[in-house]
């Protein structure tokens, strides 16, 4: 069963799209653990049976929405770095903007950023059909330092991962291979600067620094650059433009 389906807009008022977009609300009001065909159904102005047609079972709907919030996210990065690209900027330049696009998201879609990356959800095991949209947010990770790599923009490790290479082959493969020396464990280090994004922004969302820092857009660009430089990558703060 196809259960991308597609976000509702003024035009469009079909079942599916109604129903995730009640989803939505649902997933900020009450969390995943509400959904379900009766929830929806009462929020919606559908009847249960209309709901349980496009959704047979709340494991095919929220399906839909973890598939919508991983293509979501990515798309808002993979825009955000087309345009860091045409403008000419850096590795460092493009990481910080996606960076950024990423983090506007998940403060406008707090719901959706939850239940992909929050606690998981009682009972639900995400099919291996949202493998391929989850990839995209560290394929475009992947890009950047790929380019920062060929273009010589980074910085040689001082200590290298000792022993043989940490990495599945599905790993190597989303990067386009394994670099050589000096930079052979640069995709062990893109994974510590993917997992430190997203538990920046699982901080950030949830408001667990807002008690700590003063100005928390300007602590999530000075987090981001901390964490590329583990990876050899200068990220500019000097551009004076933070996100809200």
């Amino acid at each position: 069963m196809d259960v991308s389906g597609t976000r509702a807009t003024d035009e469009n008022t079909r079942p599916p799209a109604v129903i995730k977009a009640t989803a939505r609300q649902l997933l900020v009001k009450v969390g995943a653990g509400g959904l379900s065909p009766e929830a929806v159904a009462g929020d919606s102005g559908l009847a249960v049976a209309e709901v349980e047609a496009v959704f047979p079972h709340r494991d095919d709907l929220l399906t839909a929405l973890v598939i919508d919030a991983y293509n979501e996210s990515a798309a808002a990065m993979e825009r955000a770095d087309e345009a860091a690209r045409a403008a000419g900027a850096s590795a460092g330049g493009r990481l910080l903007a996606v960076t950024r696009a990423l983090r506007k998201w998940s403060f406008d879609n707090s719901g959706e950023f939850t239940l992909i990356y929050g606690s998981p959800v009682p009972g639900y095991h995400a099919p291996q059909e949202t493998v391929p949209p989850a990839s995209r947010t560290p394929a475009v990770l992947a890009g950047i330092v790929r380019s920062a790599l060929e273009n010589g923009e980074l910085t040689p490790p001082r200590r290298a991962v000792p022993g043989p290479p940490l990495l599945r082959p599905e790993a190597v493969e989303l990067f386009g291979g394994l670099p050589p020396a000096p930079f052979s464990d640069v995709i062990e280090r893109g994974i510590v600067l993917w997992s430190s994004l997203i538990g920046l922004l699982v901080f950030q969302v949830f408001s667990r620094t807002h008690d700590s820092v003063r100005d928390e857009s300007a602590y999530f660009d000075f987090a981001v650059a901390v964490a590329a430089e583990g990876i050899g990558l200068v990220v500019p703060l000097d551009d004076g433009a933070h996100t809200t």
